[in-house]
């Protein structure tokens, strides 16, 4: 039996992961600080829904707090109450708003819910009038048909001098669908609806655009502005570079095998090597998040004939060849000196060598399911901000 002393010491889990996500904590506030910039006159948020959209809203949500940001916007509550820890004195919003039941979770961790539908408004009337005055946020429906009060309806409520006194919107809020289209007619339109929700309510803080509608300019800047996907190093407008990457995903190689011209590879031998090539297989797949759409061939996203993804490793761009799975994906790293890459050296996902977002585009989705799917094996390391 071997003496559990004479054991080498165990590594930095970091170290020897088979998959890892290194988030840049100082890109993050460097993104903040920049929407904030842009965003003018108007007070900067930032949404962190979807575990700072899966980059991890402790780290995220401290780094955001510490570089001042204090208006947040979550998804629904339990990500509230997660974060009023690492935000203490911040004004946060939950989106989904509230339901029966969760009442106490909301007071007990000051939480604010956006109100999105007759019903929840209903249901509020009833919290206010039993337990008294508490904040809320009113989201306006102006065109996307996805949560809100009607627009005619927010302005007849704005108006009903018998609305109960209690009843103390401190935001109203609407959302563009198109804002990552800046030409699109749309935009100005849904902003023309939203001027006269922010009129109705005067006196009350006004919100309209998240990370691409504060591209439009200050026109749609109001009071608040909501940045999310800017925030992470994603696209916020097609076409437009992002701002700094803030996360890189990693795989460890665990082979470099030689492969035969006229051979098949992966499952459904839907790719055939057209010269003889070094292939080399990485520990990631689909259940780290890795889509099974960035095959390179044996997918029907892939039926055209579009190339699958790509890694980074060594100085080069390396694509996926045949179809990724589980737990593996195979580069084909021929083109890259021999003895420039290794078993057990990393290849890169995405991150400063290949934006996300261009990762996404050959998965045909975008940089948000990129990184809001990442599994749970990733092994992460913070670069903490200065």
């Amino acid at each position: 039996m071997i003496d559990a002393d004479e054991m080498p010491e165990l590594p930095d889990p970091f170290d020897i992961a088979p998959v890892r996500l290194t988030v840049d904590l100082s890109a993050l506030a460097e993104n903040w600080r920049d929407m904030a910039k842009r965003s003018g006159s108007a007070r900067t948020a930032a949404v962190v829904k979807a575990d700072a959209y899966g980059l991890g809203l402790e780290d995220c949500g401290t780094t955001l707090y510490e570089a001042g940001a204090r208006d947040f916007f979550v998804a629904v509550v339990q990500e509230g109450v997660t974060l009023r820890a690492y935000a203490p004195d911040a004004r946060i919003f939950v989106l989904s708003g509230i339901w029966p039941g969760q009442e106490r979770m909301f007071f007990e961790n000051d939480l604010v819910p956006v109100i999105a539908s007759e019903e929840q408004l209903a249901f509020w009337m009833g919290v206010i009038a039993e337990l008294g005055d508490y904040p809320c946020a009113l989201q306006v429906d102006t065109g996307f048909n996805r949560l809100g009060l009607p627009l005619q309806d927010a302005l007849a409520l704005a108006e009903d001098v018998s609305r109960p006194a209690s009843f103390s919107p401190v935001l109203v809020l609407s959302h563009l669908h198109s804002g990552d289209a800046p030409s699109a007619p749309s935009n100005k339109a849904q902003l023309e609806s939203f001027r006269q929700v922010s009129a109705a309510f005067e006196g009350i803080e006004s919100s309209l655009s998240a990370s691409a509608g504060i591209f439009l300019g200050p026109d749609y800047h109001f009071d608040l502005t909501r940045p999310g996907i800017a925030l992470y190093g994603g696209e916020a407008v097609g076409g437009m570079k992002p701002l700094r990457p803030v996360a890189t995903a990693a795989a460890r190689i665990v082979q470099i095998r030689e492969a035969a011209a006229g051979g098949t590879v992966s499952y459904g031998a839907t790719y055939q090597l057209a010269r003889p090539s070094r292939l080399a297989i990485a520990s990631v797949g689909y259940a780290d998040g890795y889509l099974r759409s960035l095959s390179g061939s044996g997918v029907p996203l892939r039926a055209g004939g579009t190339a699958g993804g790509y890694g980074y490793v060594a100085g080069h761009r390396v694509p996926v060849v045949g179809r990724v799975t589980m737990d593996l994906t195979i580069f084909d790293v021929t083109d890259v000196p021999e003895g420039a890459v290794n078993a057990g050296d990393y290849v890169e996902l995405f991150g400063p060598n290949i934006p996300v977002d261009d990762v996404a585009r050959a998965a045909g989705t975008i940089g948000y399911e990129m990184l809001t799917g990442l599994g749970l094996r990733h092994e992460r390391r913070y670069l903490e901000a200065e």
